[in-house]
């Protein structure tokens, strides 16, 4: 049994690696957090040419026809670099959606721009509630002469402002099974009648608006997959998206846990090194031990995805149980570490602790994947 990269995932990791250490460290990513819309299309540019936008995606669309796998492995190393941007709801939000339920011509006009880093898009789907299942989508699309009507609110949509495209999740009929009557549709982001308000968020490396519809009319061929039927195409989408979430959130940790070792090597108290005092050792022991079971969890659902087996759900959802509790921990940890310098502004941890948070309540907490899973086996 293989338990390692292979030599092409490995070069496809240190690749990654190198160019964000170089085009996205911890000061350029305080810079976007600083615009307007947290997003630089100068890297978003310099991403595109390294072929990341059209990783998974077919040779006939433009992509390297790549696995979920290799996909993985560069969201672990971009979630070590904490990178702001439209990447991941472009890719794995919008770009999962248009793969998976899009027809031929949709997937020509939309995922081969994508590849080529021309187009940007997003998915709305969560609604007032927060909830991330079939009950939460209560905004609404009535058919029309020219179309549908499309009415209601979606909150917390990543990069709605940037995003050319917005992939929204809305009910089209009423039937006694939630999970029927949603539909997918594609709306372009200057569609007169839609509204997108920037919200306040913890984490100011990810951007997250309230997007609203008021009378949207959106054509009949912009509907993604078959009417009523989206809701089996978006848990299928947000399984796999919470994998590659989970995959950032491992590198966020691994990441941590580097400052911390590092840090403890060269502070020096009581005349010796933090690192060499028991507490400290074992909190980078502990930390360690939450971040490796992590990824274990996290490359075994992405291989399920890449095989595209019928657990991946499961899998997704054992991931994003323990990484969210992960992930958290290991972060609150970097900064008892760091002690007093921890809590300030000016150091880098308080930025993986909010991540850390943000995530947690991403695609649902761990409490959420935790009843998920005892439903998914039966109990």
């Amino acid at each position: 049994m293989e338990f390692g990269l292979t030599q092409e995932q490995e070069m496809i990791r240190s690749q990654a690696a190198e160019f964000l250490k170089n085009e996205c460290p911890t000061a350029f990513v305080r810079d976007l957090m600083k615009s307007t819309q947290g997003h630089s299309e100068e890297l978003w540019g310099k991403m595109s040419a390294m072929g990341w936008m059209g990783l998974i995606l077919p040779e006939e669309y433009g992509g390297s026809g790549l696995s979920f796998v290799e996909l993985v492995v560069v969201l672990e190393q971009m979630g070590r670099a904490l990178l702001p941007g439209a990447y991941f709801s472009s890719v794995l939000l919008a770009g999962l959606a248009l793969l998976e339920a899009g027809s031929d011509e949709q997937k020509n006009q939309w995922l081969v721009p994508l590849a080529q880093g021309k187009l940007k898009a997003t998915l709305a789907l969560t609604e007032p509630d927060g909830r991330w299942v079939a009950a939460g989508v209560r905004a609404t699309a009535q058919p029309s002469r020219q179309g549908y009507l499309a009415n209601g609110t979606k909150l917390f949509v990543p990069d709605a402002q940037v995003a050319d495209l917005i992939i929204c999740a809305l009910r089209t009929s009423v039937s006694t099974r939630l999970e029927d009557g949603i539909t997918l549709f594609a709306v372009d982001r200057d569609t007169e009648g839609l509204n997108i308000t920037p919200l306040k968020t913890m984490d100011e490396t990810r951007r997250l608006y309230e997007v609203s519809f008021e009378s949207v009319l959106v054509p009949g061929n912009r509907v993604i997959g078959i009417t009523d039927r989206g809701w089996p195409v978006i848990k299928s989408v947000i399984d796999r998206a919470t994998i590659g979430l989970c995959a950032e959130m491992v590198g966020g940790g691994q990441k941590v846990l580097d400052m911390c070792v590092e840090f403890s090597k060269s502070r020096v108290q009581f005349g010796r090194p933090i690192g060499s005092f028991q507490a400290i050792q074992h909190k980078c022991a502990d930390m360690l031990l939450l971040t490796e079971s992590a990824r274990s969890a996290v490359y075994s659902a992405a291989c399920f995805a890449s095989e595209k087996k019928s657990d991946v759900g499961l899998l997704a959802s054992i991931a994003k149980a323990y990484t969210s509790d992960a992930y958290t921990r290991v972060a609150g940890e970097g900064i008892q570490i760091h002690g007093g310098m921890g809590f300030t502004w000016e150091h880098d941890a308080h930025l993986y602790f909010k991540r850390a948070k943000s995530d947690e309540g991403t695609f649902g907490d761990a409490s959420y994947h935790r009843e998920r899973v005892a439903t998914l086996i039966g109990l």
